[in-house]
């Protein structure tokens, strides 16, 4: 008779040993309010050792080698069936602070086959110019070009800071879908990522576009109360120090809060006060989310800040001092049955 399904955590690290320490306070934070599921990290051996170093591999579960090619965004989560350690698994991002008890997150994952927190409906800036430019791309409607000649009805908005996946077939069959559509993004209207100064390109916009081939439900990124992940922004978002107690401002409005990512505080706080003050636009909830993500580059210091005192914390004294507040973590038997993912097709470094 077979054991009950096996949920886990999977994140993933590669480059500067900061990564590292971001893997370690998001854990931290996890094991609050999940002290039962195994946690996953795929990492280079370098990161490994140095967990290692300061006793902290006791956080996780499974530790298993990321192999070169799959050290970027694509090369990581375009290839996410080789890091099913897990029968159900909830690949995050490292950059996240947990803030509730995430049973019920769980139970309505169950639901899903694969999915990735979302929107139904991408807006033009999705995978689109971040400037002007978008202005004529929505002119020429550019967007409703690409979805007709991929044979596309819908354009969902993924985004992957948390993608669940249960049946490792599709999640291959999505992944190698994204792949084939990021290598024909000369036949779109999205915009290499790499040509905005980033280093790395994005892997979400050929994501919705396999989620949308394959007709998958994305999982709802804004529901309220019961939101996955929101966007850590310092004018809506309350808490303590140490990120025990968090609160977020939570327009209704769609478009209110999609005004939370203006990088300006002053032109932030001037649109949401103007625009809030229209008859019905201004209701908002005060709302705990599961995860909070510090996803926004203008965000991501109060994060920084707090993983490095959690490192400082745990490798102050010995090896053998235990976590902070009594926390335990699960004991898991490792890697039985899973796909080597040190064994990689041959991409080549991405």
């Amino acid at each position: 008779m077979a054991g009950p399904l096996q949920e886990g955590y999977v994140l993933h690290t590669y480059g500067a040993e900061r990564y590292v320490r971001h893997a370690v306070a998001s854990v931290l934070t996890l094991r609050r309010h999940d002290p039962r599921r195994p946690v996953a990290l795929f990492c280079p051996d370098e990161h490994r050792a140095l967990l290692e170093r300061h006793g902290l591999d006791r956080l996780f579960q499974v530790i298993a080698p990321l192999p070169e090619a799959h050290r970027s965004i694509v090369g990581f989560k375009h290839h996410l069936h080789r890091f099913m350690p897990f029968d159900r698994c909830l690949f995050v991002d490292a950059d996240m602070i947990w803030c509730r008890d995430p049973d019920p997150l769980w139970q309505q994952l169950a639901a899903f086959p694969f999915t990735a927190t979302g929107l139904e409906r991408a807006d033009f800036f999705f995978g689109g110019p971040k400037g002007l430019g978008v202005v004529l791309d929505v002119l020429l409607d550019r967007r409703r070009r690409t979805l007709r000649r991929f044979g596309l009805t819908y354009l969902p908005r993924v985004q992957a800071g948390m993608i669940y996946a249960q049946d490792a077939a599709l999640t291959r069959t999505v992944c190698e879908l994204a792949s084939e559509f990021l290598a024909r993004r000369h036949e779109t209207h999205f915009r290499s990522r790499l040509h905005e100064g980033r280093s790395e390109e994005s892997c979400e916009w050929s994501l919705a576009m396999a989620m949308s081939r394959l007709n998958l439900p994305v999982f709802p990124w804004f529901a309220g109360q019961n939101s996955p992940q929101l966007d850590y922004i310092d004018d809506l978002t309350s808490h303590d120090p140490d990120f025990h107690r968090v609160t977020c401002r939570y327009y209704t409005d769609r478009f209110a809060y999609s005004l939370r990512g203006i990088p300006s505080p002053f032109l932030r706080r001037l649109l949401l006060n103007l625009f809030t003050r229209l008859p019905g636009r201004g209701d908002y909830m005060e709302v705990t989310p599961f995860a909070l993500h510090f996803g926004w580059l203008h965000q991501k210091q109060p994060f920084y800040a707090f993983a490095e005192k959690v490192w400082a914390e745990l490798t102050r004294a010995s090896d053998s001092r235990p976590l902070p507040d009594g926390e335990q973590v699960p004991e898991h038997d490792g890697m039985a049955g899973v796909e080597p993912p040190n064994q990689p097709e041959q991409h080549g470094k991405e």
